[in-house]
């Protein structure tokens, strides 16, 4: 399924797309054999639920109940994600443009996708908001910019709700650990950003963790694709969690006012100069 790279692309793509041929394979494999001891995902009695379609849960606000090991948790999984990274030679065959727009692109799936992994489920407070009545009776002034600063207090009810329910989905699933690793070489490799230089090298690479997963599924299933199809769309849906409520439920206590892509990137050794 490997794609031909044009004569047109840079050189670089051209002498090491074969060297990085069945590089998923090889890497996404030592993954398994470095995480032998799977541990039991933890699952809350009730599937966390809320009312759909209701505009007002974009307003509600949510922060972690025990922020202090829930943190300590994602942290740990964020630490994971980015060392499965630093092991992938292909990364790195790549202009470091290109993962610059690779990791800023699919931080927050490979993130989520290690949440899921890892068993990590946690329970949240809502914030309660002063009522309007409440200011009024205390002399307080109400103006647009208060409500404004006041909803940017912790992370949107509806987005955390949202990752919660594809993480149910996945642990549902009962996925593998080597389901998991072909899983992140898809994502971390998604080519659906078209401004990368190197993007029918990324094409391919992607295309290979697709093929490692489809043939581990078929033997593993009996040949019930199903299940493949039925995952795909899962990380498709990945995507669609917002990147600033992750940052602000998971990160924002032990980060700062600093920012989180910024710090992956310092992390990876692939910051450019403008930042």
């Amino acid at each position: 399924m490997a794609t031909e790279i044009p004569a047109e692309q840079s050189g670089k793509c051209q002498r090491e797309i074969h060297r990085a041929k069945s590089i998923p394979y090889q890497i996404l494999h030592k993954e398994h054999e470095s995480e032998a001891k799977r541990h039991q995902q933890y699952r809350s009695p009730h599937r966390f639920t809320g009312s759909k379609g209701c505009s007002c849960m974009d307003r509600r606000r949510v922060v972690l109940k025990t922020p202090e090991a829930t943190c300590r948790r994602a942290s740990e999984v964020l630490l994971k994600t980015l060392s499965f990274i630093r092991n992938l030679p292909s990364f790195y065959h790549v202009p470091w443009e290109d993962q610059l727009v690779l990791i800023q692109q699919n931080w927050v799936p490979l993130f989520v996708l290690g949440m899921a992994q890892e068993g990590v489920d946690f329970d949240l407070r809502e914030i309660s908001a002063p009522s309007l009545l409440k200011k009024i009776l205390l002399n307080q002034s109400w103006t647009p910019s208060n409500e404004l600063g006041s909803s940017l207090l912790g992370a949107s009810l509806a987005e955390v709700q949202k990752m919660k329910n594809l993480l149910w989905k996945f642990w549902d699933l009962d996925i593998s650990v080597k389901e998991y690793a072909y899983l992140k070489g898809i994502i971390l490799f998604n080519s659906g950003c078209h401004v990368l230089k190197c993007l029918p090298y990324v094409q391919t690479l992607q295309q290979e963790a697709q093929q490692a997963l489809m043939e581990f599924i078929s033997m593993m299933f009996h040949r019930n694709l199903a299940r493949f199809s039925w995952i795909l769309r899962l990380i498709a849906s990945l995507q669609d969690i917002d990147a600033d409520a992750i940052e602000e439920l998971f990160f924002r206590p032990i980060l700062g006012e600093a920012t989180l892509n910024v710090l992956l990137l310092e992390t990876l050794y692939i910051k450019p100069d403008w930042l």
